[in-house]
C-alpha cells in the first residue's frame, strides 16, 4: 500500500529533519572547532562581518522570492517551473546550503565550518530524494521533465535537448 503524502510533508517536505541534522552537525563542528588549534581564516573579522551580512541579506531575498514563486498553500499540489523554480528545484534548500551555511562557516573563521558546510551537501542530496519521490507520485511525467530540465541545488548551465 502506497503512503499518501500529508499536507505537513507538502508543504515542508524533509526540511525539518534536514535542518535538525544540519544543526547536530554544526554542534560537532563546533566541539571539533574547540578540540583543534587551526588558523583562522581571516584576521580580518569586519570583512568577515560583512560577508556573512551579505549572505544573510542573499538568504532573505530568495528565500522571499521562492514564497512568491510558490506559496505554502500551493506546496506538493502545484507545480511550480517559475520564478525562482525556474533554476534550481529546491531553492529554500539551495540557499541555506549555498548562500548562509558558506556565509556562516566564513564568519565562524574556522576551516571547520567550512568543511562542515561543505558536507551538508551530500547529506541533503540523499534526505531530499524522498521529497522528489512524493512529487514524481503527484505529478508524474511532468516532475521528471522538470528534473531533467531543472539542477536539485545549483542551475544547470547546459540542458540535453536530446
Amino acid at each position: 500500500m502506497e503512503k499518501k503524502p500529508t499536507s505537513f510533508s507538502k508543504i515542508f517536505g524533509v526540511g525539518p529533519v534536514g535542518v535538525l541534522i544540519s544543526l547536530v552537525l554544526l554542534f560537532v563542528a563546533i566541539w571539533i572547532n574547540k578540540q583543534i588549534d587551526l588558523p583562522p581564516i581571516s584576521n580580518n573579522q569586519s570583512l568577515l562581518n560583512s560577508l556573512f551580512f551579505i549572505s544573510c541579506l542573499m538568504t532573505l531575498a530568495i528565500i522571499v522570492w521562492s514564497a512568491k514563486s510558490l506559496p505554502a498553500a500551493d506546496r506538493g499540489n502545484k507545480l511550480c517551473t517559475t520564478g525562482a523554480f525556474k533554476y534550481v528545484r529546491h531553492p529554500l534548500y539551495a540557499t541555506f546550503l549555498s548562500v548562509f551555511d558558506f556565509g556562516l562557516a566564513i564568519y565562524l573563521n574556522s576551516y571547520i565550518f567550512i568543511l562542515w558546510a561543505v558536507l551538508l551537501h551530500p547529506i541533503w542530496q540523499y534526505l531530499v530524494k524522498y521529497e522528489e519521490e512524493m512529487m514524481i507520485d503527484i505529478f508524474g511525467e511532468e516532475y521528471i521533465d522538470y528534473q531533467r530540465k531543472t539542477g536539485r541545488f545549483l542551475p544547470k548551465l547546459m540542458i540535453n535537448r536530446g
